[in-house]
């Protein structure tokens, strides 16, 4: 079949040259089984037109795309692994096999996770779980429909292999994942190159970044463009923090390696949505400093954006590159208003009545460790749904907060007409553990593939929802 007209190859990473990656050979799988395709994702790459069997092919056992990368890279990179620093990682159990245009332009990333052995693999098998895959769609499904930039899961396809893990039940089954990205080059790609004092790489690499990432190029000097680069990926950063901490979301190992120069949210492990308000809430059993909790999210991000500005130390003198990072808190702290607003539906007003706002539900599910998500869902669209917030399982603790409830309902809609939606007559939408590991349990005892697919719908109507 042939592919979609809005399928536009761009093999950028191979004008990089030598030295950023190894070209390596996906794993041979006993088994192709295809049980997740995304296909709103492909038709943005104008990949959707492929059958099963096409998609199996380059999804799966790695075929090359028409003009793009004849040979998988795994890529080479160094980082912070909870503050301490690791050269010893890289592309371990997955690679780039393709780049192309998106439909606004942007150049976006096919990238694996669990195909199989690479030269960063160390003693890993390369391989990925099923149980891991399928942890991953929820991630990233739930978070694009909550408004963050988040990469999506692409494909997971089984591939016939038990593997045994000390994490889960073993032996369990096996998957290969494809996930889109806008880049995948990382702060840590740019920690290795300084590790080696490598200043020719680190400044092909700022290039790359600008031109194929942020569509611009910068006149003047290597530390010019450096500084501007540094700008820019702390901007995004900033953002980051802020759809996290929006979104409720505990990514839990926010590792330099694992955080990518366009900002988006990516590589999820051990990751959880907040039950109820919770400061402290961790997503991962050995984070056990809490170094990654819920409400030091934005620390450790712009703890991780320091480190970039580190790896650019041989380029750009030390006291510009400060310049460049102090306003960090004050772009996350304006994110973060813009996106609980837009998570309350409602309009703002002004910076003084604004934070008033913010303050008062903030203390308010602190103090009552509010259900997260229920929240968010009663009062979308402030003044508007106060009859509705009224009808809610959790009325009496709202009517118990004079203050909270005088400062949402004089908020006005900012899309008067979203609660039309079907979704705000029902409940809200939530990916808590326990509803993982039972849509897990449906899948690992019966191959019930079902309460994911549902799942899956219902977090595209919240999406489609909060979106009007």
């Amino acid at each position: 079949m042939p592919l979609s007209k809005s399928y536009k190859a761009e093999p950028a990473f191979a004008t990089l040259g030598e030295g950023f990656g190894d070209e390596v050979e996906a794993a041979d799988f006993p088994r192709h089984t295809l049980r997740y395709r995304n296909d709103h994702a492909a038709a943005e790459v104008g990949l959707d037109s492929l059958s099963d069997e096409e998609w199996v092919a380059h999804c799966a056992r790695f075929e090359q795309l028409p003009d793009n990368l004849a040979t998988p890279i795994a890529q080479r990179y160094h980082g912070h692994q909870f503050q301490v620093y690791n050269p010893d990682i890289g592309d371990g159990r997955g690679f780039l096999f393709a780049q192309m245009r998106d439909k606004t332009g942007r150049l976006m990333d096919l990238g694996t996770k669990g195909s199989g052995r690479t030269p960063h693999s160390r003693s890993g098998d390369g391989r990925l779980t099923l149980k891991g895959g399928v942890r991953e769609i929820m991630a990233s499904e739930m978070l694009e429909a909550l408004g963050t930039y988040t990469s999506r899961t692409f494909s997971i396809v089984e591939t016939g292999e038990s593997l045994m893990r000390g994490d889960e039940p073993s032996p369990t089954r096996s998957a290969v994942m494809v996930r889109l990205t806008h880049g995948n080059i990382r702060i840590g790609t740019f920690q290795r190159h300084a590790y080696f004092s490598d200043t020719d790489q680190l400044n092909t690499l700022v290039r790359y970044c600008l031109k194929y990432y942020y569509d611009t190029e910068i006149n003047g000097s290597d530390a010019d463009r450096a500084l501007a680069f540094l700008g820019m990926v702390m901007e995004r950063v900033a953002a980051q923090a802020a759809d996290l901490m929006a979104a409720g979301f505990v990514h839990g190992v926010l590792n330099t390696d694992n955080i990518n120069i366009t900002g988006e949210i990516f590589d999820f492990g051990p990751w959880r949505f907040l039950p109820h308000m919770e400061l402290g809430f961790t997503a991962a059993y050995f984070d056990e400093r809490g170094l990654y909790a819920y409400g030091r999210q934005p620390d450790a991000l712009h703890w991780n954006i320091y480190q970039l500005g580190g790896a650019l130390a041989d380029i750009c003198e030390e006291q510009a590159l400060k310049d460049v990072l102090e306003p960090f808190p004050k772009v996350y702290l304006s994110a973060l208003r813009a996106k609980l607003f837009a998570r309350m539906g409602v309009k703002p007003k002004d910076d003084k009545r604004d934070d008033a706002l913010l303050t008062a539900v903030n203390n308010f599910m602190l103090r009552e460790k509010f259900p997260y998500e229920r929240f968010f869902f009663d009062w979308f669209g402030g003044g508007q749904s106060e009859r509705r917030a009224a009808k809610s399982p959790e009325a009496t603790r709202y009517e118990a907060d004079a203050e909270l409830k005088a400062a949402i309902t004089s908020y006005e809609p900012a899309r008067p007409n979203a609660l039309n939606h079907p979704y705000f007559s029902g409940v809200p939408c939530t990916m808590l553990i326990e509803e993982l590991e039972d849509i897990w349990s449906h899948i690992a005892e019966r191959d019930d593939w079902q309460p994911l697919n549902d799942k899956i719908a219902a977090i595209r109507q919240m999406g489609d929802a909060l979106a009007r």
